[in-house]
């Protein structure tokens, strides 16, 4: 085989597995022998830039730069959907188009409405042309490049496909995907997502598509457009796009009449908290082709079809006062202080107005009813004010100028939403919020010591930075609240033993924005110990894997700061571990390469963390949680149920520690 087959038989061999992975959910390779394969092709087309394709697997990762995206018309407009609340609505709809085609036999189509940002891509010959966002129906931006590296979108389609034509759906964002990036943005003090689908519709428009390709994106389709496409119903339609290669959900359900639509729409009324989307509806169309022509268009919306809205619980209460909360990096988040109602179960007192934008947006003044539901079903938030009770008097917000902490002047960057109080060492909730931060449970997890308790040591003069924790004494900290002798010596024990906490979790306490848990992990890996990393230039920073130049310039910030040198120099003194302490293992293998464990329940031989760490010593990887991606679950005893339904459902490999000992060898 010479060179150019070899590359093409590789890559028809990875769209088939990244097929089977991302759309089919069912994965016939391990991840490791994936990336070996992927890494051969990377380099044959290194080494052979004259077989460049755009549509190559490897093209994924992105990298492409949009500084600005061109603006294209829809070859067919993008129409909008009418909406309906009530059983009625759809009576009422049915009855309209009953009243055009006269009597005749009425299959449906139902479908879940997902919410998130709709996109229409264009195939010809099978290849992947042009993706572009809805924008108003008529004209949209185009994103290609970003598509290309959701992994779900087929760059080269199967079987009989038309020859030209659109296929529309929607770019979502998992909700699992969704809360891991949110965790991650909380751990480094930053201000998380608002919900999924905004955060699905900004990253389309993220001018470096090798960040695009970091987000878990996910796309579902709906429906095929073109005078190529030859079906006669709309469900043949999306059996034949899943057959192409397009991720079209399997809970779309043919129906024969009213009655079973109502039955579609209250079953997932009831389910649709267990799916991995957010969906906020069902879509019911005319299912024959012919009638939906027949049917036509209003000025906004198809006659053939109409959504079916789920009722978000909504409330509406007296907004009372607006506070100011100033968070550990400085950024300021706006909380709307409600009077007290009961909401989805709870009572809710308290919700986020994100930034100064919304505010304005939605035109919010103290002593307005404002409508509040939650989001996601977890999240309170404001959806608007009701303006048919709103008092003459009543003046429009005027957002702060100053910290409400420490008064110095609010600097709001370009292009950012949030406020921040620039006031790095002399704002009180800031200091706290460090300070928390370096001793909470996956940074210094220092034992003895709380939240509350770190506040009261600052209010009480005791510490400064989380350096001064080391110069405590038990008799300094007996007089506090709440605090006795045996109490006050297990907080100064406690401090004294987090310095044997490793490198790796000391560098994520630090706080230094933007380094996470992993960052820090790959930061310690890299350079081995603090002055190492405190003389990396920009540039060093930026070559290592998945340290970007944001990242990057935090660091250099971050150690280029007298006062973060004078606290480094101590923590050394007081003998906090900053360097890695190789431990040399001679019962290591590589027998685990390219095997993902995840470790569930309580275990006779190992604690966790051991077996964790025989797993990585043998060149395992260590997954937080079940996947698709998942080898082997280890399970000892009371491992969780929803564990073993979730390994059972995903047919992955359930062992005991002798089985993973055996394993071993």
């Amino acid at each position: 085989m010479d060179i150019q087959e070899t590359i093409q038989s590789l890559r028809e061999e990875l769209n088939l597995h990244n097929h089977n992975y991302y759309v089919l959910d069912d994965p016939t390779i391990s991840d490791y022998d994936f990336d070996v394969k992927l890494k051969e092709l990377q380099d044959l087309e290194t080494k052979h830039p004259e077989f460049f394709d755009e549509h190559s697997p490897t093209q994924r990762v992105g990298g492409t730069v949009t500084k600005n995206f061109n603006t294209v018309t829809h070859k067919n407009r993008m129409y909008s959907l009418d909406n309906s609340y009530s059983k009625e609505d759809v009576l009422d709809w049915e009855k309209r188009i009953q009243k055009i085609l006269g009597d005749v036999p009425l299959e449906y189509t139902c479908e879940l409405k997902y919410d998130g940002a709709s996109i229409s891509m264009t195939y010809e010959h099978g290849k992947l042309k042009r993706a572009v966002t809805r924008g108003d129906g008529f004209q949209g931006d185009e994103v290609t490049n970003n598509i290309k590296t959701i992994r779900s979108v087929p760059l080269h389609l199967k079987g009989d496909f038309p020859d030209n034509f659109e296929i529309r759906g929607e770019i979502v964002l998992p909700l699992e995907g969704f809360a891991k990036m949110n965790q991650e943005l909380i751990e480094i003090g930053e201000t998380p997502y608002s919900n999924p689908r905004n955060t699905a519709s900004g990253s389309l428009k993220l001018q470096d598509s090798a960040e695009v390709a970091k987000r878990p994106l996910d796309c579902l389709l709906y429906t095929l457009i073109g005078n190529d496409v030859k079906f006669t119903t709309h469900f043949e339609s999306l059996e034949k796009a899943r057959n192409f290669g397009f991720k079209v959900p399997k809970e779309a359900k043919l129906v024969k009449s009213i009655d079973e639509v109502f039955e579609f729409i209250e079953y997932w009324n009831i389910h649709r908290h267990d799916l991995p989307y957010e969906t906020d509806g069902v879509v019911v169309k005319v299912n024959n082709l012919h009638l939906q022509e027949e049917l036509g268009y209003t000025a906004k919306a198809p006659r053939w079809a109409i959504a079916y809205k789920f009722k978000a619980e909504q409330v509406s209460t007296k907004l009372n006062l607006i506070s100011y909360q100033v968070g550990r990096t400085g950024a300021i988040t706006p909380v709307a202080n409600l009077a007290p109602v009961q909401l989805a179960g709870t009572i809710v007192k308290r919700a986020s107005l994100h930034n100064a934008d919304q505010i304005e947006k939605l035109d919010i003044r103290v002593g307005d009813k404002v409508f509040v539901e939650k989001g996601g079903e977890i999240i309170p938030k404001i959806i608007g004010v009701d303006f048919t009770t709103r008092s003459l008097d009543l003046l429009p917000t005027v957002y702060i100028t100053n910290c409400p902490e420490c008064q110095t002047e609010l600097i709001r960057k370009e292009g950012e939403a949030q406020h921040y109080c620039p006031n790095f060492y002399g704002c009180p909730p800031q200091i706290i919020g460090r300070i928390q931060h370096y001793i909470s449970r996956k940074a210094m997890d220092i034992e003895g010591l709380g939240g509350e308790t770190v506040a009261l040591l600052f209010n009480n003069n005791l510490v400064q930075n989380y350096a001064d924790l080391y110069d405590l004494t038990v008799e300094q900290v007996i007089p506090l609240e709440r605090m006795a002798q045996k109490s006050a010596e297990n907080l100064v024990n406690g401090i004294e033993k987090s310095k044997e906490v490793p490198f790796e979790r000391v560098l994520f306490a630090l706080g230094i924005r933007y380094v996470g848990e992993t960052v820090a992990k790959k930061l310690a890996k890299h350079y081995q110990n603090i002055d190492n990393l405190s003389n990396a230039s920009l540039m060093d920073l930026i070559l290592v894997d998945e340290i970007g130049e944001r990242i990057a310039q935090s660091v250099v910030e971050f150690f280029e700061n007298s006062e973060n040198q004078i606290i480094i120099q101590r923590l050394k003194d007081y003998g906090v571990q900053l360097e890695t302490k190789t431990v040399f293992n001679p019962d290591a293998t590589d027998k685990l390469i390219g095997k993902t464990f995840v470790v569930s329940g309580v275990f006779v031989k190992f604690n966790r963390d051991d077996l964790k760490k025989a797993i990585e010593d043998n060149g395992g990887k260590v997954g937080s949680s079940i996947s698709a991606k998942t080898d082997f679950v280890i399970a000892g005893d009371n491992m969780g149920p929803a564990k073993l339904e979730k390994a059972t459902k995903l047919n992955v490999s359930i062992i005991s520690e002798d089985d993973f000992i055996a394993m071993l060898g």
